[in-house]
């Protein structure tokens, strides 16, 4: 066989590869997320983790200029050689894949968090009007005790940068009571896309590759806490959007830190307010009333943010992800963002916040 349909046939074969992995979960939770995903994961976040700016952005600017760069070179002899310009691009694409899953997205085919910490996958109404109505009393208590005005919003103190360094103590308390959460050597970093991805109406990424968590930096203070949380607990090797906001979330709240609980607080506050939009628009007019003006005022700056970079590109790359989604394990594509609310309220069905 010809060197150059090795990789292109290998393409093919991982494919067929993982169509079989889905089915022993089992073996991906214990071979791989429990065991080579963490030596990976913790060995790039040592190496990356003390440079100052994200090695994985860099790479993907070089990766991008390159590739940009073949295809001018090769635009006089597209046509006469495209056997051979396919077979690059397939063997290219092929090596992307096997990086792709074995340092990162082998994690889609891993056990369920509602199997691996015993939590009910259906709620009832009432179920998600208690949680609703505990979670208010909580928020606005954090947010009159921030600012001693119900009718101010959050305004946050910190850098970024401290904002890093406190959600490691949320993560240390949570580890305390699931060693599975254990999380050590910080490699979150402001993402250099932080722009596009603004465009994009997305918070930040992990990228699979560095391990890097990618944070963007545009964005209102009081949700930065929870999504670099979000992109933290991508880090420890969970891949549905779901488990991470929820991972997120116990992290953000479970901190010492009043600042980082609001912004855990406030945004599945959020995320329950819009099942209720969906659910009773009569009962979300109810408990709008219940949640203090200064709230309001926080998710009105948010909505303001991403409305000023709202574009065609946005609902394209919308389209785009929620397709990876879908053929990644994640059945609600980016629906699945909002269905940890799913495991909070059974989560906190028998435990107080």
């Amino acid at each position: 066989m010809q060197r150059k349909y090795i990789l292109p046939i290998f393409l093919i074969l991982q494919i067929i590869t993982l169509k079989t992995v889905r089915f022993f979960p089992e073996y991906i939770e214990v071979f791989y997320s429990n065991r080579l995903y963490l030596f990976l994961s913790k060995t790039l976040r040592i190496v990356l983790g003390k440079i100052p700016f994200s090695v994985g952005d860099c790479i993907y600017f070089i990766l991008i200029f390159l590739i940009l760069k073949w295809f001018w070179n090769k635009r006089k002899t597209w046509k006469s050689e495209w056997k051979n310009n396919l077979l690059t691009i397939l063997s290219l694409l092929s090596l992307f894949y096997f990086f792709f899953h074995l340092l990162w997205a082998l994690n889609y085919y891993r056990e369920p968090l509602f199997e691996k910490m015993k939590i009910e996958r259906d709620y009832t109404d009432a179920d998600l009007l208690i949680f609703t109505q505990k979670l208010i009393a909580k928020t606005n208590a954090i947010q009159k005790q921030l600012t001693q005005n119900d009718s101010l919003k959050v305004t946050f103190p910190y850098s970024q940068e401290k904002v890093f360094e406190l959600n490691l103590k949320g993560y240390k308390t949570l580890a305390a009571e699931y060693a599975f959460f254990s999380y050590s050597h910080l490699s979150v970093k402001k993402s250099l896309f932080s722009l596009p991805l603004t465009y994009m109406g997305f918070g930040g990424y992990l990228n699979p590759f560095t391990n890097e968590a990618q944070v963007n930096y545009l964005g209102p203070m009081y949700s930065f806490p929870m999504t670099t949380n979000h992109e933290m607990a991508h880090q420890m090797g969970f891949a549905s959007e779901s488990e991470c906001n929820f991972i997120g979330f116990l992290a953000s709240v479970k901190n010492d830190d009043l600042y980082v609980q609001y912004s855990g607080y406030s945004l599945a506050l959020r995320y329950c307010l819009g099942n209720w939009q969906a659910r009773n628009p009569k009962k979300l007019k109810e408990l709008l009333q219940t949640v203090h003006p200064g709230i309001l005022k926080n998710y009105q700056e948010s909505t303001a943010f991403w409305n000023q970079y709202q574009t065609p590109i946005e609902t394209a790359f919308h389209v785009f992800y929620d397709h990876f989604l879908k053929a990644n394990q994640q059945k609600d594509g980016l629906d699945s963002y909002s269905k940890y609310v799913n495991l909070m309220v059974n989560y906190y069905k028998n435990r107080a916040f």
